[in-house]
């Protein structure tokens, strides 16, 4: 019966994509969204005079890639028609792990960044197990409460002090270069590419789908809801602690309140990418076109100061818009 599903489903696309003409391909989401991203770049290049050069927008992006790492297993969990507001709190709570089992046992920094990683997916993997377990359990309580709990982990281990000394090779996670593109970028792009052949190329991708259309009607077709729901939150949290990684690279230490909010970027950059928040919809391409357009807009605000509850209200009324547009579509076919 999961089978069937899966061909139905491919073949609901082969059917949509042949009735694609000319117009309607440009006026898909995507095309929207690379309107918006020049109209940002034109905007910080009007603001300021540094912003518009090849090494600010190369170097850019060692600045706001890393939560890019976590976008991506949330645009399956909102397909999915779920959510996780707890990524920022499992980054802090992998980095604080990682730099206690490196500062205070005295062990090697690769198998600290190991720890980091086992920590993150333990964390993702124990909400896909609440969220699974107790399913009259909306999956914003299950992720609010978990939220709460790995930031007061951190603050427990850590309390407010900082953590860091690291070894001085670990800085190239954040900082490095390889042939003189940033190597934040190169694994930004594999990763990009293997969750987009994951979601659009497998049958992963294809349940992942499914369940976001109806997860009941997915169970009783033979889809095991229950494993691939377990196996994205177990993603989203090792993805996470892979942006701690390069976050504590970055800075250079951490402490238990970094990747505070990290989770209202996420889940913008996710939204505003098309990914539907209710459930069953988006494709990743747009996903990856949101981060660079969230992204360059925070840095070249910031490049002028601008006050950091100003960029909130500036990312909170993308996230406004990228939910209500769509709806207004509706609407006018309607």
């Amino acid at each position: 019966m999961s089978s069937k599903i899966e061909e139905s489903y491919v073949h609901r696309k082969l059917e949509a994509h042949r009735s694609l003409t000319a117009k309607t391909v440009f006026l898909q989401w995507e095309w929207l969204l690379v309107l918006i991203f020049l109209g940002v770049i034109l905007l910080n290049t009007l603001l300021s005079p540094y912003f518009f050069n090849v090494t600010s927008l190369r170097d850019a992006t060692m600045i706001f890639l890393d939560k890019s790492f976590i976008v991506f297993p949330m645009a399956f969990i909102m397909i999915m028609r779920e959510i996780d507001i707890s990524v920022g709190s499992t980054v802090a709570l992998s980095s604080v792990m990682m730099a206690t089992a490196y500062n205070v046992f005295g062990l090697p920094m690769e198998l600290a960044i190991v720890i980091c990683l086992a920590v993150g997916a333990l964390c993702g993997l124990f909400n896909g197990f609440l969220i699974t377990k107790f399913p009259e359990l909306s999956a914003v309580i299950v992720t609010l409460g978990t939220m709460i709990l790995y930031r007061g982990v951190a603050y427990i281990i850590l309390e407010d002090q900082a953590s860091g000394n690291f070894p001085e090779w670990f800085g190239f996670f954040g900082w490095g270069y390889v042939f003189g593109v940033p190597f934040i970028f190169i694994v930004f792009i594999i990763t990009a590419v293997i969750f987009g052949l994951l979601l659009h190329k497998t049958s992963f991708g294809r349940r992942v789908y499914a369940i976001g259309h109806n997860d009941v009607a997915s169970k009783y077709s033979g889809v095991n809801v229950t494993r691939t729901k377990l196996i994205v939150y177990m993603i989203a949290g090792l993805m996470a602690a892979v942006t701690a990684v390069f976050l504590a690279s970055r800075m250079g230490s951490t402490r238990p309140n970094i990747a505070n909010a990290y989770e209202l970027d996420v889940i913008a950059m996710a939204a505003l990418g098309g990914i539907s928040t209710a459930g069953g919809k988006g494709r990743l391409i747009g996903t990856v076109i949101a981060i660079f357009i969230v992204g360059y807009l925070q840095y070249g605000l910031g490049l002028i100061n601008i006050p950091s509850q100003t960029l909130m209200i500036v990312i909170g009324g993308l996230l406004l818009f990228a939910v209500i547009v769509p709806k207004l579509k509706s609407v006018r076919k309607l």
